[in-house]
C-alpha cells in the first residue's frame, strides 16, 4: 500500500504537507501547482500498470476534453485519476495526446479522435463534433445511440450502500450531494446517486426530503452541508456523501460538533480516491475503478479508429464497497 512518506519523497515535500493536502486543509499555504503535483504523485504511485507487450502500437493523435479545470481537479481528484489513466494508456499505445480547454474553443487540426472526460450535454457535444466525430465519453453518455461511452453503475452502487447501512441497523439515512450543470450551464445534470436514493427511500416508505442536502462537490460544501444537517437535528444516524472530497469536509463538521465517527454517526462515500485511506477513521467508500474507466476509453477510441466501427458501445463498469472504519452497527437501547 502507498504511504504518505512514499508520496512525500516522490513529490519532494514534507510528510506534514502531504497529509494536509490530502485532507484538504484550507489553511495550508501552498500553491495549486504543488497540490496538483501531490495528488498526481499519489495517483501514479497507486496506479498498477498492466502488461501491454502484446498490444500493437498505433500512431494516432487524440485530444482530451477535460470537463474540470486543473484547479477543480485538486478539489476533487476523481477526474484527475481518470485523466492520468487516459494519458498513461495513450503513452503505452504510442498515441499523441493534446488537450482541449474546458470551453472546447481551441481550433485543433488533424485530430483523430476525442476522449471527453466529465459531464457533457448536447451543446458541448456539438462543439466537440467540430474537432472530430470520433468521440468517447467518460462518466457521461450523451447520445449513447451514436457515441461510445464509459460509465460506472451508480444506481447499483447506491442500492448496495442503502442495503449495507440497513444491515447495520440504520433506517434514518441522510444524503449529501452537489449539483452539476451541462449545456453551457443551462441544464441540471441528473445525478444517478441522488435519483436512486430518492427512489429507494420512497420504496421503503421513508420521507427523505428533510434528509437531503445539496450544494457543490467540494470539501468546503461537504463541511457546510454536514454542519447544517447536524444543526437540523433530524436524528440521522448515517450519511451517504456523494464523493470522498465532500466526505472529508463532512468529517470536519462532525468533529467540530464533538461527535465521533462511526460511534455517533456513520459516513459512507463514493470514489475511493487516494485520500480516503489516510483520513481518521479511514473512509468506507464505493470504489469507482477510475483507472479502468480511463484505459477502457482509450481502447474504445483505438477500436473506432482501427475498425471504423459503426455501432456504438456503452461500457458500464461495476463498483464495490470498500469497508474501512467510518460505518458501524447502530447503537440500540437495551
Amino acid at each position: 500500500m502507498v504511504t504518505i512518506k512514499d508520496i512525500a519523497n516522490s513529490a519532494g515535500v514534507s510528510i506534514a504537507t502531504v497529509s494536509r493536502v490530502l485532507n484538504f486543509d484550507e489553511k495550508l499555504n501552498v500553491t495549486d501547482i504543488t497540490k496538483q503535483r501531490i495528488f498526481q504523485v499519489a495517483e501514479e504511485l497507486n496506479y498498477v500498470k498492466k502488461n501491454d507487450k502484446n498490444i500493437k502500437k498505433s500512431t494516432f493523435k487524440v485530444a482530451i476534453a477535460n470537463w474540470y479545470t486543473e484547479k477543480e481537479e485538486v478539489l476533487d481528484p476523481y477526474y484527475l485519476s481518470i485523466r492520468l489513466a487516459v494519458e498513461k494508456k495513450c503513452a503505452s499505445e504510442n498515441i499523441e495526446v493534446v488537450k482541449l480547454s474546458p470551453l472546447f474553443n481551441i481550433g485543433l487540426k488533424e485530430v483523430d479522435g476525442i476522449i471527453a472526460i466529465g459531464k457533457f450535454g448536447i451543446r458541448e457535444l456539438e462543439k466537440l463534433k467540430t474537432v472530430s466525430e470520433n468521440i468517447v465519453f467518460v462518466d457521461s453518455s450523451p447520445q449513447s445511440d451514436v457515441y461510445d461511452s464509459v460509465v460506472c453503475d451508480l444506481k447499483y452502487a447506491t442500492i448496495n450502500i442503502l442495503n449495507y447501512l440497513e444491515k447495520l441497523g440504520h433506517k434514518n439515512i441522510g444524503f449529501i450531494s452537489g449539483i452539476e450543470y451541462i449545456n453551457d450551464g443551462k441544464d441540471i445534470f441528473v445525478d444517478r446517486r441522488e435519483r436512486t436514493y430518492k427512489e429507494e427511500m420512497r420504496l421503503r416508505g421513508i420521507d427523505y426530503k428533510t434528509n437531503l442536502y445539496i450544494g457543490k462537490f467540494t470539501p468546503q460544501s461537504g463541511y457546510e452541508l454536514m454542519k447544517k444537517a447536524l444543526e437540523d437535528k433530524n436524528g440521522i444516524t448515517a450519511y451517504i456523501v456523494a464523493n470522498d472530497s465532500m466526505a472529508i469536509g463532512a468529517y470536519r463538521a462532525i468533529s467540530e460538533a464533538s461527535l465521533r465517527i462511526p460511534e455517533d454517526i456513520s459516513v459512507i462515500s463514493y470514489n475511493d480516491n487516494i485520500t480516503s485511506q489516510f483520513i481518521v477513521p479511514p473512509l468506507t467508500t464505493v470504489k469507482i475503478y477510475m483507472e479502468f474507466m480511463g484505459e477502457t476509453a482509450v481502447e474504445l477510441i483505438i477500436e473506432q479508429l482501427k475498425e471504423e466501427r459503426e455501432i456504438p458501445k456503452k461500457v458500464v463498469i461495476p463498483t464495490k464497497i470498500i469497508k474501512r472504519g467510518s460505518c458501524s452497527q447502530i447503537k440500540t437501547n437495551s
